[in-house]
């Protein structure tokens, strides 16, 4: 009879292999599907104006310890009890880095949304990868991708994706340097503190970052009554619960909760946070992502989000 260790290793191996093989058989879709949505939201827009080195007025921002003094804007400081830096428009191009969960829990789907959170996740990371390469930006990829600045850079993505092992949890962010911009795309269900832990520092050396939660209908609405079961993707773990409508209220509020210690922390760090139910069209979410990497408001956002759906 074979190790316990040994079946539960060879286990896992399998179905890190049928993870990877299902994920190379979407990867394809998705590049075409996120093509078709880049072409709906890119017309009429403009290249991005970028912060930087520069004569032109670009943003203000929370200043950062250990930033130079000399930046902070203190007429716009003296007006609430925040320090704010004066950033300068930018007109050399920079690296966008792009990050598209795909561990586990994201493969879920229910008969309420339109498609799994990874496939909507992928879709937004490679639509998003196509509109930048054709603005001439710079686009990279966390352990995947090396900064690059070329018209195929989705394509290339898609490659590299493709091949990749399954993840658990955010990357490695060393390599994201203070002018760089930072896109997260994931369900980030994982303890708020944990993801806060692993994104502050980042957001403190003056990433400009930008998160974007997928979430499907029925994580939100908890729509579920009478015995049910419940499985964690994750783990394989499972949970019945014989009248599952009397936990409704309870689970909703600590998934607010978790939502709003991540969104809050980071909006206080100058990150934007934008919610994405997979009921509701890709272009949405594309749109919103690219209006707050052109510094545009987020009622902005709104109105185009509405125009492309």
């Amino acid at each position: 009879m074979a190790p316990l260790g040994n079946i539960v290793e060879k286990t896992g191996s399998a179905a890190a292999l049928a993870r990877a093989r299902q994920r190379a058989a979407l990867i394809p879709d998705c590049l075409v599907e996120a093509r078709r949505v880049a072409n709906t939201v890119i017309a009429g827009w403009h290249g991005r104006r970028k912060r930087g080195i520069g004569e032109n007025f670009w943003q203000f921002r929370p200043y950062v310890p250990g930033e130079s003094l000399s930046r902070i804007d203190w007429r716009r400081s003296a007006r609430d009890d925040h320090t704010y830096l004066r950033d300068k428009e930018w007109e050399a191009a920079h690296t966008i880095w792009l990050w598209a969960d795909i561990s586990p829990s994201m493969t879920f789907k229910s008969g309420l949304g339109l498609v799994s959170k990874e496939g909507r996740a992928l879709v937004v990371v490679l639509a998003l990868a196509e509109i930048l390469a054709r603005s001439g930006e710079r686009i990279a990829y966390p352990g995947i991708l090396e900064p690059v600045a070329t018209r195929n850079a989705a394509e290339r993505l898609a490659a590299a994706l493709a091949r990749s092992p399954d993840s658990s949890g955010m990357p490695r962010l060393d390599g994201v340097n203070r002018r760089s911009d930072l896109v997260l795309v994931s369900d980030f269900l994982d303890p708020p503190e944990d993801v806060i832990a692993r994104l502050d520092p980042v957001a403190r050396r003056g990433v400009r970052g930008h998160l974007l939660e997928i979430c499907d209908p029925v994580e939100e609405t908890f729509p579920y009554a009478g015995r049910t079961e419940f499985r964690d993707p994750e783990t394989g773990g499972k949970l019945t619960m014989g009248r599952a409508e009397t936990i409704r209220d309870d689970y909703r509020s600590a998934y607010l909760a978790r939502r709003e210690a991540v969104a809050g922390t980071m909006r206080r760090l100058g990150w934007s946070y934008t919610t994405h139910r997979t009921d509701r069209p890709a272009s949405e979410a594309l749109v919103a992502l690219h209006m707050y990497l052109s510094g545009m408001p987020s009622n902005r956002s709104a109105a185009h989000a509405r125009e492309a759906s």
